[in-house]
């Protein structure tokens, strides 16, 4: 359980099958930009396969976690989701963090990443990435804070690919 300084509680647990519903239920309650720096694209609702695709992982090569309201899972609203997931070549793997407004601002982020680097650390990741719209200042910042560095991706598309690598990390 984690008290955020708004005095509420949040769980953080890794993400199960049963989040599916409540985070399409939960979909509707994002604002549009939010959406969009999440999936680098807009969406007006996450569809029942994109959900169930979001919370089953492949445990060798994918880790999630959510920050939600200490419930079961299923009942629970999920606040915030953060996902890892190594790539093809298995020495690289690619972030995405997603915190609502309702509770963004109050260290999630930096908890949720630093959770990732551990995992990928353990999974013996070279290269942790991220891709990050160049507006999007908040996570720029916790980024560059944790180590990571910014290379500018798809000339015009306002993207900044962020990459932490671990072997010469300090960070988590």
């Amino acid at each position: 359980m984690l008290v955020l300084p708004n005095r509420r509680e949040v769980l953080i647990r890794p993400i199960r099958p049963e989040d599916a519903e409540p985070i399409r239920a939960s979909f509707g309650l994002l604002q549009p930009e939010e959406v969009r720096q999440r999936f680098l694209y807009s969406m007006k609702e996450l569809t029942p396969e994109m959900a169930e695709r979001l919370t089953r992982l492949n445990p060798k090569t994918e880790f999630a976690l959510v920050a939600a309201e200490p419930l079961p899972p299923g009942e629970a609203l999920v606040g915030a989701v953060a996902r890892i997931a190594i790539d093809d070549n298995g020495t690289d793997a690619e972030f995405a963090i997603l915190v609502s407004h309702f509770i963004s601002y109050m260290g999630l982020g930096r908890y949720l990443m630093t959770r990732l680097v551990k995992w990928a650390r353990g999974k013996k990741v070279e290269r942790i990435y991220g891709d990050v719209f160049e507006h999007n200042l908040p996570m720029l910042e916790l980024a560059e804070s944790i180590g990571f560095s910014r290379e500018i991706q798809q000339e015009g598309q306002g993207l900044v690919r962020v990459i932490l690598t671990l072997n010469d990390a300090k960070a988590a």
